[in-house]
């Protein structure tokens, strides 16, 4: 069999045939660069990068390709799924109806789907957009995702899931990124129009931007300029595993190209899309019932990172990532995709184009005035992909204020009153007479709220020792470029991962462990009595490890 070879992106990254873009040779170099070493090691497909300023195009280019297999040069007008960038085209769609009077953004969801069961909570349309509404997310249950992903069956099945599903909060009072929501959000767009979603799009979105070479994702139809989407692997590139697009559907089901994303921005924020009220509507944050501000809009985030303030959203679904953002002071756009997974990241190339062409703020830091040692505690409570996470916050060996159980372990750097900044993340600590009681964690895509309190004893099973040693190994860590080892010693199993200290794993049962340090589950999975895989939990994030050899 002939193996696929990576397409070496510098001599021969393709730009659309016929077509010559005024280009900065500084910002292509730059570009070029990044994008060279994932592809020389074979761990990148393609990627197409747009960067707009004004009238002005400073980069338009492909590199690598849209189909390994066959060697097929990715041009910059290949058709990418975007995943949930479809959002703040979801969100349009509804303030489209806003504005005709026909769609109540006030009014509470069972007004337009009147067999979803609120379990007794009232949950305004308003705060689907805004991801406040507490309806648990269908993308973090592993059971629908393994029972429907690959099916082509009535969209009510996963309703029935997630709807039978307990709130993670009650709706206004925090903000977790939620795919069930933007899914609700497409069941009314087509209730209240009398159209399906598609068409809905196709008929009254696309248009206002010019957009023709963008449609809702399809498994079957024939595509003009399709790229192929692929994950990288330790072993190289693999196909993405198959997804049906029933599901993704208002949340995550658009295919799009840098082109028309360019155009779509231009003229979302140019005002040709949506009436001043309906736009201010769509990219204005409204905060948490409470007052607590928070940074996503609907189908948008706003906030300052890389190149300074910014509306944008990103997205990923199988074997793609994507990354789209306005620069308003610049009157800049930005639009990076990529087709593969668990490599190149598209908000990383964003980062770095906008930080060369704008540089990056940097928060005003300061001395704490106050005792660090009284925000010292444990906290808890729900965010994305877990309804009871564990967290505390504590001092490292220098006496920085660190929090621990929420991903990396980094130090916070102080900004104000008692909020403090762990990169574009914010951090607020609300004490009553001195004493931590709640913990706000401020993401841009999420704004996590948490109770003080002890966290109590830490819980443990006996494991039988023979079931503990079927899992000693190493595990391929492919998302963090490292091998996990899985020892045990004294009696308990451990983890070591590269240079990181060592970690006790803490039996729930026989395959089944939490990491007290980082609040992480690790359950490994036995095949035949053959421990081939462990998945890890962490917040969030999941991720699947091979075990690398036998045992």
């Amino acid at each position: 069999m002939r193996l696929c070879r990576p397409f070496v992106a510098l001599a021969l990254a393709s730009l659309i045939p016929g077509v010559v873009h005024a280009q900065s040779p500084d910002l292509e170099t730059l570009v070029d660069s990044i994008v060279a070493g994932p592809l020389e090691a074979g761990r990148l497909g393609g990627v197409a990068v747009g960067v707009v300023e004004g009238g002005r195009t400073l980069l338009l280019k492909g590199y690598g390709e849209a189909d390994v297999e066959w060697d097929v040069p990715l041009p910059v007008d290949a058709v990418f799924q975007v995943g949930s960038v479809t959002k703040q085209f979801t969100a349009v769609a509804a303030l489209m109806l806003w504005e005709r009077g026909d769609l109540d953004l006030d009014a509470d969801l069972t007004a337009y789907l009147p067999d979803y069961d609120t379990q007794g909570r009232s949950v305004p349309v308003r705060l689907l957009l805004d991801h406040t509404s507490g309806i648990q997310g269908y993308t973090e249950m592993n059971s629908a995702m393994t029972e429907l992903a690959t099916r082509a069956l009535p969209r009510d099945t996963l309703v029935d899931l997630f709807e039978a599903e307990p709130f993670q909060f009650e709706p206004g009072e925090a903000l977790i990124y939620n795919n069930s929501a933007y899914f609700l959000l497409g069941l009314i767009i087509e209730e209240v129009s009398g159209q399906s979603y598609e068409d809905f799009l196709e008929e009254h979105v696309f248009p206002t931007a010019g957009m023709d070479d963008t449609s809702y994702c399809s498994n079957r139809a024939l595509v003009e300029h399709r790229s192929e989407g692929y994950a990288a692997t330790s072993d190289g590139l693999v196909r993405a595993a198959y997804l049906d697009h029933t599901w993704p559907y208002a949340a995550g089901s658009l295919c799009s190209t840098v082109p028309d994303l360019l155009d779509w921005i231009a003229a979302l924020h140019g005002g040709e899309v949506l009436g001043p009220e309906a736009y201010e509507l769509l990219v204005t944050p409204k905060g948490l019932t409470d007052g607590t501000p928070t940074r996503y809009a609907w189908g948008l985030v706003s906030f300052e990172g890389a190149g300074g303030p910014m509306i944008a959203h990103g997205g990923g679904i199988n074997g793609f990532s994507s990354e789209t953002r306005w620069y308003p002071e610049h009157d800049a756009r930005v639009v990076v995709l990529v087709n593969t997974t668990g490599s190149l990241s598209p908000n990383a190339v964003a980062d770095a184009v906008a930080d060369r062409l704008y540089g990056t703020p940097e928060p005003a830091v300061a001395e704490y005035p106050g005792d660090l040692s009284a925000l010292v505690g444990e906290y808890r409570g729900p965010v994305r992909g877990d309804n009871d996470v564990r967290v505390r916050a504590d001092l490292d060996d220098e006496g920085r204020l660190v929090l621990k159980g929420l991903g990396p372990t980094r130090s916070l750097d102080f900004l104000e009153g008692t909020t403090f900044a762990q990169g574009t993340g914010r951090i607020t600590f609300t004490l009553v007479d001195g004493v931590p009681t709640r913990l706000d964690i401020d993401q841009v895509y999420g704004h996590y709220v948490l109770a003080a309190g002890a966290l109590g004893p830490v819980m443990e099973v006996a494991v039988d020792p023979d079931a503990m040693a079927r899992h000693v190994g190493r595990y391929d860590v492919t998302e963090m470029g490292a091998v996990a080892e899985i020892l045990v010693d004294d009696g308990s199993l451990w983890v070591e991962l590269g240079d990181e200290p060592r970690l006790r794993l803490v039996p729930d049962g026989d395959d089944a462990y939490h990491v007290v340090e980082v609040s992480a589950y690790v359950t490994f999975e036995v095949v035949d009595g053959r421990t081939v895989a462990m998945i890890v939990k962490q917040g969030p994030n999941e991720v699947r490890a091979e075990r690398i050899g036998g045992g």
